[in-house]
């Protein structure tokens, strides 16, 4: 009896076999499942080298209007604000809050500058919440990026030069 269960169970019964390709087909189905994305994420993007440093890229196609990411941080007042002047990560949503950027796993920070309508994204604010939305069709593994303005412009890139695709022709 015992001599028979062992070649039963090296052979494997129909049953064994069975529950071997459920248990296969399961794994697979759980392999194939994606990741939920961040809160703050209505798209998949990606952190990886851009036009100046770390850039932010799409991971899928999107369309002209659609929302991309959030912009997160600690909500600071003005006098908080006004004691972070060397940050490069405040983002000024009224003259009496501002969004500190800095910690990594705001994404939205490594969306690159590029002048006028070059850019393909543009800030929304609503509610107190920043948005990145998308003004052009934006490729999957293309890059994000958005016109930072005037005043950000003048302190943090004129100095040192702009390398966006417009002012790199130009050169």
């Amino acid at each position: 009896m015992q001599k028979k269960q062992s070649q039963i169970l090296k052979k494997g019964s129909k049953k064994t076999e069975a529950i071997n390709k459920k248990v296969k087909s399961t794994v697979k189905k759980k392999e194939k499942e994606e990741v939920p994305l961040p809160m703050h994420h209505f798209k998949k993007i990606k952190v990886k080298r851009g036009i100046s440093g770390l850039g932010l890229f799409a991971g899928e196609n999107i369309k002209k209007g659609e929302t991309i990411v959030e912009y997160i941080g600690e909500i600071l007042n003005k006098e908080e604000a006004d004691k972070k002047i060397t940050s490069q990560y405040l983002f000024e949503i009224n003259r009496n809050k501002t969004i500190d950027g800095t910690p990594r796993y705001n994404t939205a920070r490594y969306a690159n500058h590029s002048c006028g309508s070059h850019g393909n994204a543009e800030s929304d604010v609503k509610k107190g919440r920043v948005f990145f939305i998308a003004t052009k069709n934006i490729k999957e593994g293309e890059e994000i990026t958005y016109d930072y303005g005037e005043e950000f412009w003048e302190e943090h890139i004129k100095p040192y030069g702009c390398r966006c695709k417009k002012c790199d022709k130009n050169k």
